[in-house]
């Protein structure tokens, strides 16, 4: 089952996701969004998935910068389209492993999908 990590590669909470994985023998490929970019078709996918709000980092420097009017009234489209011009946006990391997705990194819950 093909296990792909998504993120931005000096991400503290990446560096831990990553090292968890490592530790636990987990091959995986890593895509770092914020040099190779991300498609509609991934985000509006994890966003059926997992929902938007969970995908959208709303904690994050680059949200909280945002004008007002960018973070009044969210949809799925906004969200995304923010999400597109800005994938430091997308809460990290994101973990496909085969159907599976896990946005944000908790142990217990890697623990549960690989061991």
């Amino acid at each position: 089952m093909p296990t792909t990590l998504y993120g931005i590669k000096n991400c503290d909470t990446m560096k831990k996701a990553r090292a968890w994985l490592d530790g636990h023998g987990v091959s995986y490929a890593f895509h770092d969004y914020k040099t190779a970019g991300i498609d509609q078709e991934h985000l509006a996918r994890w966003a059926q998935q997992a929902g938007w709000e969970t995908l959208l980092n709303r904690a994050g420097t680059t949200f909280r910068k945002l004008p007002e009017a960018d973070k009044e009234g969210l949809t799925e489209a906004k969200a995304i389209a923010l999400m597109l011009a800005q994938p430091s946006m997308i809460k990290r990391p994101v973990l496909e492993h085969g159907r599976k997705l896990l946005v944000g990194f908790r142990p217990e819950a890697y623990a549960e999908e690989f061991e």
